[in-house]
């Protein structure tokens, strides 16, 4: 298991093209994906579930990947939350 934090940058948080984005990506690999933000934890591969989130813009958010490609699932992750999402 691996984990990172990192903070969202795009203005209007992850609503449902950016949210889309994340488990689009997230489902190319095979390990587990979630991410903690306060108290909530998510399935980074599930779009109600990263919506059901409420991630807002400056929000800090802690992938956690578990499985046979853990370390290139994280790099991908926290690389596309970094870039902005596509925003």
């Amino acid at each position: 298991m691996v984990n990172a934090v990192t903070v969202i940058k795009n203005p209007s948080g992850l609503h449902l093209r950016p949210a889309g984005v994340l488990c689009k990506e997230a489902l190319r690999y095979k390990s587990k994906i979630s991410f903690k933000i306060r108290s909530t934890t998510a399935n980074a591969k599930s779009v109600l579930s990263v919506l059901g989130a409420c991630v807002k813009s400056g929000d800090e958010i802690e992938f956690i990947c578990d499985g046979p490609d853990e370390k290139e699932a994280l790099e991908a992750m926290v690389r596309l939350v970094e870039e902005g999402l596509g925003e």
